[in-house]
């Protein structure tokens, strides 16, 4: 079976580190695909260029916005590939224009090192998958067409335009079509929740990405992710993201942080 994730991010290659692919618009946020999709699209090229399967660390410049059901051109480079870690970067182009600039690190999560020293962050208490609110497309103020891929269920609590007291979104997420969640995965859930401010503030629409950084620390285990993102950084318009993610065992699978901007009526 091809998952709808693996064949949407698929990419082909041409030689010289050129890779084509074709976006698909069923990420989309509103007429703009989710920036976490673009990302995975790139990481597929990149994981091929060394020996280590894992994006470990990848950070991400948003230069304008990309074009749903239409072709692209993802350009690779690597920058190294040593003993644990390979470092590439890739440019995603679209009709002759630079869309995004992707800076990852590759290593293996697939066992321990051996490390005997350990910190871990526990996840928040939760109500389970059933008993939260699907996503709402019609209260954040835009189409949400990546709700035909992702199915995300965030606390009541949280769930309503303006309902809270501070800038938080709580919430599951997985694949719509039963896909288990993985590394690259974890790099698109990063980026798919409502932003934080939407609970806050109300309606916000689409909200672009400047920067986005993901750091992955555990491959996830099958079933539901939880996702938990804050914002307590607004300022002139430009505001800072923090992100967390664990999965169905409890255990921290990726961090992210990114600076957003919040676009005025």
């Amino acid at each position: 079976m091809t998952w709808q994730f693996d064949a949407e991010t698929a990419v082909e290659s041409r030689g010289d580190g050129l890779w084509t692919t074709r976006l698909s618009d069923r990420w989309n946020i509103g007429d703009n695909p989710n920036g976490g999709y673009l990302v995975a699209v790139t990481l597929q090229a990149l994981r091929q260029l060394g020996p280590h399967p894992h994006p470990v660390s990848v950070t991400s410049h948003f230069l304008r916005p990309g074009t749903g059901d239409a072709p692209g051109e993802v350009r690779t480079s690597l920058v190294r590939s040593g003993r644990s870690v390979t470092t590439a970067r890739a440019t995603l182009v679209q009709e002759g224009r630079e869309r995004l600039e992707v800076l990852a690190s590759f290593g293996d999560l697939s066992g321990s090192t051996g490390h005997s020293h350990e910190l871990v962050i526990d996840p928040p208490d939760m109500p389970p998958p059933e008993d939260c609110a699907e996503r709402s497309g019609l209260e954040q103020g835009v189409e949400l067409h990546i709700q035909s891929r992702i199915d995300m269920r965030v606390r009541p609590d949280l769930s309503s335009a303006g309902s809270g007291e501070r800038a938080e979104t709580l919430g599951w997420i997985r694949f719509r079509d039963g896909r288990d969640p993985d590394s690259l995965g974890a790099v698109l859930f990063a980026d798919a929740f409502p932003p934080p401010i939407f609970g806050l503030l109300g309606r916000v629409g689409w909200v672009p990405t400047i920067e986005l950084t993901v750091h992955v620390r555990r491959r996830p285990a099958p079933g539901w992710m939880l996702g938990r993102f804050m914002t307590d950084d607004l300022h002139d318009g430009r505001m800072i993201e923090d992100g967390w993610l664990w999965d169905s065992s409890g255990a921290m699978v990726a961090r992210s942080r990114q600076l957003a901007i919040l676009l005025e009526d």
